[in-house]
């Protein structure tokens, strides 16, 4: 792992603060920024912009976990989150929210580096999936979109399914478009002529 990476460190008691400073410093970060307010927090990590945010809560109250899910659902990068104590609901809302790592009453500064690496390639893997699963979802509704361009195609020059498909393949060529907005223009074209 790249010691020069950034990393943010959120937590209003100093005490805690440092037992994670110390232990990332021993593990060779130098790029350490902490955060002791959580007043306009999410503005305050968009200006530094780091490359992994811990977060250490000694007993978080639903607001400030509610502030801090808004920060991992907006900022895109891996989160480790430090608790005292915890229940399932506060784990699964972790989760939900896109918490890369959550540690019940792990705060130890010889175990930084191992669950440093653990947040990112959980956050990494996470990311992976979810990219697969975008792509996914475009390539579906590109799919119907075409489907349902062909049949008004189709229907209004009387061609073959293989035809309405190879025109608007040939179009998209020439227009260096994909065929998925030229099905699109085909449908928005059609609904005017309604």
């Amino acid at each position: 792992m790249d010691p020069g990476i950034k990393i943010v460190i959120v937590d209003e008691s100093p005490v805690r603060a440092a037992i994670l400073e110390d232990g990332l410093r021993e593990a060779g970060f130098t790029q350490v920024v902490r955060i002791s307010e959580m007043a306009h927090l999410l503005a305050r990590i968009y200006a530094i912009d780091p490359d992994v945010i811990l977060i250490d809560l000694a007993n978080p109250s639903r607001d400030v976990l509610e502030q801090m899910f808004q920060v991992s659902r907006i900022v895109k990068r891996p989160i480790a989150m430090f608790v005292d104590q915890s229940d399932t609901a506060s784990i699964q809302a972790s989760v939900d929210a896109g918490v890369s790592a959550y540690i019940v009453d792990g705060l130890k500064k010889e175990r930084m580096k191992n669950i440093l690496d653990l947040c990112i390639s959980r956050f990494n893997a996470f990311s992976r999936l979810q990219g697969e699963l975008d792509r996914t979802k475009t390539a579906l509704e590109d799919r119907k979109i075409i489907d349902r361009a062909k049949g008004i195609l189709m229907k209004a020059k009387n061609l073959s399914e293989e035809d309405a498909y190879a025109l608007m393949r040939n179009t998209a060529m020439k227009e260096n478009k994909k065929i998925a907005e030229v099905a699109q223009s085909v449908i928005t074209a059609a609904e005017m002529f309604k």
